[in-house]
């Protein structure tokens, strides 16, 4: 336990044993549970005790704020972890999907030994970049860089490859006068 008491308008003197010991024990817990035990020492600490924390423990003074809310009410405050994070193109640029496969739209070919099902592009993104700026009228500060297009264009089935031509397959076996050595 610490060394000292609470009094009346003093906060407690920590030792660097229990320090630590608080330090691990608040790294270990997770949300709630660890905004509780955030409280629960801060209230221990005394009048100041939000201020010690922060400075003697490093703890965040929001983190401490909203766990002695749920000490002192009893609800338990919900993490709203989905709504972090940035935002998708799409959200930002609304057409920019549809702008996208409008661009790519003309200048795509099919397999050309029609194994497969699969569009390519002869585009690159960043010139689909510079198209959707000269014929769509972006912005080039408000547009995603190169390989988030490039994202956007193999979520939309586009696939960036070089189109080959199809080459005859040679069907005779005999050798030809060019092959003799």
């Amino acid at each position: 336990m610490p060394s000292g008491t609470v009094a009346e308008g003093k906060s407690v003197d920590i030792s660097e044993e229990t320090k630590a010991y608080l330090r691990a024990t608040a790294l270990s817990l997770k949300g709630h549970d660890r905004r509780l035990f955030l409280a629960r020492t801060v209230r221990w600490l005394g009048p100041g005790g939000q201020r010690q924390a922060e400075r003697e423990l490093g703890w965040n003074r929001v983190t401490i704020g909203k766990g002695l809310h749920e000490l002192a009410s009893g609800l338990r405050c919900v993490d709203a972890f989905s709504a972090r994070g940035r935002r998708r193109a799409e959200e930002h640029l609304p057409h920019l999907l549809d702008d996208i496969r409008a661009v790519v739209d003309g200048q795509c070919q099919t397999d050309p030994t029609f194994h497969s099902q699969r569009v390519y592009s002869r585009l690159t993104a960043e010139q689909v970049r510079q198209q959707l700026v000269l014929r769509k009228g972006y912005q080039e500060a408000e547009l995603p860089c190169a390989e988030t297009i490039r994202r956007k264009l193999h979520q939309l089935d586009f696939h960036l490859r070089k189109v080959a031509k199809c080459r005859p397959k040679k069907r005779s076996r005999r050798p030809t006068p060019s092959s003799r050595g």
